[in-house]
């Protein structure tokens, strides 16, 4: 039999390398195929799910003022974060206002990455760091932990993971209000009601309050620095019926 001097069918001749990257066939069976594109494998890449190259901004916190930011900025700072882009608060976690925070947030564009020394410095709860990272995908903004690296929005297993944290975070929310709601319908099963005490007539304090604001000698603000009470609480005083 004369040998074929073509190219073989679906090999590396005129089509190809172009159809199956570089594999070859014989009789319609494929004997080897070369990926070369890895986004084959890994669709969620940076420039995929938008963030691509871009800056890498840093954000540090401290609770206390005594405590020192020199870890978690030499942290970042390793990890490719320039100076000018690193942004700190000196500030409880649990506290909403941190103008740090709210200055990085405002500097972050699309293709930047956040960066953090640990989860635990940029969200005050699960809950609150899921929906801040959810923002971040929103606007294209990647999001990396140094100390927990599977925390990664910008490859697919760190989304992943992320995904994993944000299911958790829900689960956690829901038992909270299922907690909340089996407690409230128990207490009001056993006869308690919810809400402050009832404001007695006879307490001195309302007294004193309405005896002050008759006497017309003496101004608002006067009667509530003197009671140490707010003007909402005054009024409820006196919306209160004699004794």
């Amino acid at each position: 039999m004369a040998a074929r001097s073509g190219p073989i069918k679906g090999g590396f001749g005129e089509t190809g390398a172009s159809r199956a990257g570089g594999g070859v066939e014989t009789g319609g069976c494929v004997l080897f195929t070369r990926l070369t594109n890895l986004c084959t494998i890994y669709p969620m890449t940076r420039q995929q799910n938008g963030t691509g190259p871009g800056r890498t901004v840093g954000y540090a916190r401290v609770s206390t003022l005594e405590q020192d930011l020199r870890l978690q900025v030499d942290a970042l700072q390793a990890q490719g974060c320039p100076d000018e882009l690193i942004f700190v608060d000196k500030a409880s976690g649990a506290k909403a206002e941190r103008p740090g925070l709210s200055k990085c947030l405002a500097t972050l564009q699309a293709g930047d990455v956040l960066l953090v020394w640990r989860l635990d410095r940029l969200g005050r709860s699960m809950a609150h760091l899921v929906g801040l990272v959810e923002e971040l995908q929103g606007r294209g903004i990647g999001f990396r932990s140094v100390c927990d690296g599977a925390i990664d929005t910008t490859t697919a297993s760190g989304e992943l993971v992320f995904h994993i944290f944000s299911a958790l975070a829900q689960f956690e929310r829901r038992l909270i209000q299922e907690r909340t709601r089996a407690g409230l319908t128990a207490a009001r099963a056993r006869g308690r009601r919810g809400g402050r005490p009832a404001l007695d007539p006879q307490d001195p304090r309302v007294q004193m309050a309405k005896a002050l604001y008759q006497d017309r000698t003496h101004e608002v603000g006067a009667i509530c620095q003197t009671l140490h009470i707010s003007r909402s609480t005054l009024y409820r005083y006196l919306a209160l019926p004699d004794g």
